[in-house]
């Protein structure tokens, strides 16, 4: 049935009946939240209940008719999407005045038209001054929806004329029930999945691939060794987000990806330290890891804990990844004694 699918969002839900309910549903949203974690299907979910043929309650869907199974096959002539194409930085102008010129017409099947800007964190300025009119002056009956990350990178002009709507990333329950939906079964890569996913069941969902986990065993060895190869390491990283294509998002993904997995290493090398064990651990790797944090100390797997956080927000910050990768590994490959603060 309609709104199934999406999870751990009641209350966005709640607010849009509670809004539809009193008749003042907006024209124009700003979803914002961390990827991955169903903003972009509570979008089409809410587009499917607006423009159902047969809508059997306020905000619902039939899931049956026309209307539905158009809006489900992207084909639905009164529901347009604009997102940044796959080898650009930013959503292009030319893309969006197209958007603009759709949104613009009368609805073809009925009273109502839905519009969603897929990636409004890649809005530059021109692009954005080429929306202002259709968010200023929406087309009676149609709702206009941008997805985001983050407020912090939306343009002011932007942010002035939307109603924002905060999603939060998935619980560990929600999280767990996507994946399974999702067809992962074995238990200790559903828990894992679920601890290194961050909330987002795209980010989980990229995890669950052999390639990622051959280039964890690659990196976790190579760095936790005496003597770092940083240019095979380089070489190694650089690979694995080249392989997702053009796609500068598929990219950035994966580059998290990396800085997450190296961030659990450390925190367990910090805990192994301290005497505490690591049963979701091979041994090998266990060993590995004490051996590093016994090398660093303390003080210095906690600045490389901090480091990889501070290198993980620039990644959504379009700073160029090959030098991201290459601070990291700097700062881990750097030898040892270097770590250690002298004694007075």
């Amino acid at each position: 049935m309609s709104w199934d699918r999406v999870r751990g969002h009641a209350a966005a839900l709640a607010s849009f009946r509670t809004a539809t309910a009193a008749g003042r549903l907006g024209q124009s949203y700003l979803f914002v939240g961390p990827d991955g974690i169903g903003k972009r299907l509570f979008a089409r979910e809410l587009a499917k209940a607006l423009l159902c043929d047969r809508p059997p309650a306020a905000l619902a869907a039939c899931d049956c008719c026309p209307a539905c199974a158009q809006v489900e096959a992207g084909t639905h002539p009164d529901l347009f999407a604009v997102r940044r194409r796959e080898d650009k930085n930013d959503l292009l102008i030319d893309d969006m005045r197209i958007f603009c010129g759709q949104m613009a017409m009368k609805p073809t099947r009925g009273t109502r038209k839905v519009g969603v800007v897929e990636d409004a964190d890649d809005l530059n300025a021109n692009s954005a001054n080429a929306f202002l009119k259709t968010l200023e002056e929406p087309p009676a009956g149609s709702l206009v929806i941008l997805l985001a990350t983050d407020l912090d990178r939306q343009l002011p002009t932007i942010l002035s004329r939307c109603q924002v709507v905060r999603f939060a990333a998935l619980g560990p329950a929600d999280l767990r029930a996507v994946l399974s939906g999702q067809g992962v079964t074995d238990a200790a890569r559903l828990d894992r999945l679920v601890r290194l996913g961050g909330g987002s069941a795209a980010q989980a969902l990229a995890l669950n691939d052999e390639e990622f986990w051959d280039v964890r065993r690659k990196l976790i060895d190579g760095l936790t060794a005496p003597r770092p190869d940083f240019r095979g390491l380089a070489e190694t990283w650089e690979q694995f987000y080249t392989d997702a294509g053009k796609d500068s998002a598929a990219q950035r993904l994966r580059i998290s990806l990396v800085l997450r997995f190296l961030i659990e290493a450390l925190q367990h090398a910090l805990r192994l330290s301290l005497g505490a064990t690591a049963a979701d651990l091979e041994p090998a790797e266990a060993d590995r890891l004490r051996a590093f944090a016994d090398r660093l100390g303390t003080d210095r797997l906690l600045e490389l804990i901090d480091e990889c956080v501070e290198a993980d927000f620039h990644v959504e910050r379009k700073v160029q990844l090959i030098l991201i990768v290459e601070s990291v590994l700097e700062r881990f490959t750097r030898p040892a004694a270097s770590f250690r603060v002298a004694p007075p």
